[in-house]
Parts: structure tokens; sequence; C-alpha cells
């Protein structure tokens, strides 16, 4: 998508601090980290959402989980415990649309949802 934030990241058009990335996804610190730990995972390809993924999509949905943990080990949260976490739809607080997974930690981490 011409005007997605996040394809404008992937494609490296706009700046970010990356964490880790393949062919098929990329990792970068959040902007506005709720936690010591605050990394954004997403696919290169667009998928606006979790409930944009198609039955295509199932791969590089199960490569984006594998990211998020390879992400916490890398980040020394992966032992004392982080959490994963996508706003689906704005009711939900979905800023961006572009699927993305928020992988959090370093820190005790509250009841609540980042």
């Amino acid at each position: 998508m011409n005007d997605c934030l996040f394809c404008k990241i992937a494609a490296g058009e706009i700046p970010s601090t990356k964490v880790y990335e393949d062919d098929a996804a990329l990792a970068f610190r959040d902007i506005a980290p709720q936690a010591p730990v605050h990394v954004l995972v997403i696919p290169k390809k667009h998928i606006g959402g979790f409930s944009d993924i198609e039955g295509e999509d199932d791969a590089a949905l199960a490569h984006l989980w594998r990211v998020a943990a390879a992400v916490a080990k890398s980040e020394g949260i992966a032992q004392s415990g982080f959490r994963v976490v996508s706003n689906c739809g704005k009711d939900a607080q979905q800023t961006v649309s572009h699927l993305h997974l928020h992988v959090l930690g370093g820190r005790a981490l509250s009841g609540e949802m980042a």
C-alpha cells in the first residue's frame, strides 16, 4: 500500500531501529515504548490486520510468531517473560492498519494490555 506507514518502514523509505529482518518480516523498536523492551514485528507483505488474513497468509503468520520468539531471546526477555499483543481494529487501538505484533518485556507487566 502506498500510504501505509509500516509498508514504508519495511521498504526503507522511513527509518527505524531494526532488531531483526529477513525476506518476509521486519522487527523494529516502537517509537513510543510501553515497556523497557517494546518491539514491533511486521510482515513485509501488507496485511491490514488479523481479520484480513487469508489462507495464503498462514506461513507468514506462523513466521511472525517465530520472529517474535527470536526477538524475545535476542532482547534478553525470553527467560523472565514477555507479552505478545496485536491490536485488531480501531476499538482495540490499532493505529496502523498493517498487521503487527508488539513484543513487550523487560519488567513485570501489569494486568492491563499495552
